[in-house]
């Protein structure tokens, strides 16, 4: 072996001079936690507390918690009703921008210890931990930053303090957790003066006490924001992101809202997209959004433009005054189920003779023709994520057309084209890298 088969096969190239270059730099690649998280797809998150009651979407800290009653609290439905429609987790809105806490905190009396629920022993966040458990269903908790009860709140060093306390109690006190949620909500507290949240210290104390669980936020830094409330991911959106273009949560600005949705082709970290969105116009229940609840086609509209972009879905089913996920939304999410369960359950290009005719053109004629209006992709990502733009062309009439054109692919991308009947698929991709995709599947949607 000469000195030039010695430093290809090591991965050194050589220079027109013959000098030695080092290998690129390897490109992020998502841990196991992130990357059964990418691989879940759905959660469901869980408003509730004493706006539930008042029929308020932000409340102002001054509730009375002798509100918050609901006489049918089954948190077991809530779980049941998650798994029979696919989704993996649930995420509690532990406390909300008003205070209100849903677990008996030794931090404030503004909590359901204060409530005729349960005759003020009751925990929400313990017998929602508990119905996830015994519904193999991951579970995870948001805590806003933001508190309008507090009386330290703006006062920098003791909110910080209580902030963490809370914090603490819903790390320690309620086993494993699958997420922890955080925004950048914030307000003025009773002087007037706003509130600057100690952030790193707040993502230290989640390593240390549940170094499993994966953090969301606006920056990360396991998760981030995909930037809208509208379940919308961005096109293109890679995984990786440059972290210092988001610095905290709740920055703003035009190169955090591009960071946000579209992450970046030369970001350092691994850091993936949740979309989040309700099932109705609120977040919080009310009776009179019943007819707004969307309904099964709408909702696989949203998985075609979050889990079909890339980024995983987070929709909100805010549960009834009762304590139950009201009877709209779960026909809605039973209908959604079925319909999901329906259009994937035949790969129409099983047993696909895949081919590639050179590093970057994947061909795969079909054992016969098929109609479709499905394609799926997929990277290897437990590789990285290196396709920045591909084309989807189908034998049709013994002729190529294309039926889909477009950016990055990632965990997954969906393309909805029109009927056709085909014979062969041909998929051209840019990449970074040295691709690795995935069996393309081909389906025909219910």
């Amino acid at each position: 072996m000469d000195r030039r088969d010695f430093l290809r096969q090591s991965g050194v190239g050589l220079g027109a001079a013959g000098l030695r270059l080092p290998r690129p730099a390897p490109r992020p690649v998502p841990t196991a936690a992130q990357l059964a998280w990418q691989r879940s797809e759905l959660a469901l998150f869980l408003h509730f507390g004493v706006n539930t009651f008042t029929g308020r979407e932000w409340g102002d800290g001054r509730e009375d918690p002798a509100l918050f009653n609901p006489a049918a609290f089954d948190a077991r439905q809530w779980a049941r009703v998650a798994k029979a429609a696919g989704f993996k987790a649930l995420i509690l809105t532990a406390k909300h921008h008003d205070g209100f806490c849903l677990w008996p905190t030794d931090t404030t009396m503004h909590s359901v210890r204060r409530s005729p629920w349960r005759s003020g022993t009751g925990d929400v966040v313990h017998e929602t931990a508990i119905s996830c458990q015994l519904e193999g269903l991951g579970f995870g908790v948001y805590l806003s930053p933001w508190d309008r009860n507090a009386p330290s709140y703006g006062d920098w060093r003791r909110y910080n303090d209580f902030y963490r306390q809370q914090l603490t109690e819903l790390l320690t006190r309620y086993g494993p957790l699958a997420e922890v949620w955080f925004d950048g909500a914030t307000g003025e507290g009773p002087d007037g003066r706003r509130q600057e949240y100690d952030w790193p210290a707040v993502h230290a104390l989640v390593r240390r006490l549940q170094p499993r669980a994966l953090m969301f936020s606006d920056a990360g830094p396991d998760i981030r924001w995909v930037g809208n409330e509208r379940g919308v991911a961005g096109d293109p959106n890679w995984c990786t992101v440059n972290p210092d273009a988001v610095p905290y949560p709740g920055a703003v600005g035009p190169a955090v809202e591009a960071m946000l949705q579209h992450g970046d082709p030369d970001g350092t970290v691994w850091r993936p997209a949740e979309a989040d969105v309700s099932i109705r116009p609120g977040w919080f229940w009310r009776a009179e959004e019943d007819a707004g609840v969307k309904n099964p086609r709408e909702l696989l509209d949203l998985y075609a433009s979050s889990v079909g972009r890339n980024a995983n879905l987070l929709l909100n089913v805010p549960p009834t005054r009762d304590g139950l996920l009201g009877p709209a939304d779960v026909r809605a999410l039973t209908g959604f189920g079925d319909l999901r369960r329906r259009w994937f359950e035949e790969d129409l290009a099983a047993g696909i003779a895949w081919r590639r005719d050179s590093p970057t053109l994947f061909t795969g004629d079909l054992p016969r023709a098929v109609r479709c209006d499905t394609i799926l992709l997929r990277e290897e990502i437990e590789r990285g994520q290196m396709v920045s733009a591909h084309r989807v062309e189908m034998l049709v009439d013994g002729a190529w057309t294309t039926v889909a054109d477009s950016t990055t692919i990632g965990r997954s991308r969906l393309h909805r084209v029109e009927p056709v009947t085909a014979a062969a698929v041909r998929i051209t991709v840019e990449a970074l890298g040295q691709p690795s995709l995935l069996p393309a599947r081909i389906y025909l949607s219910p």
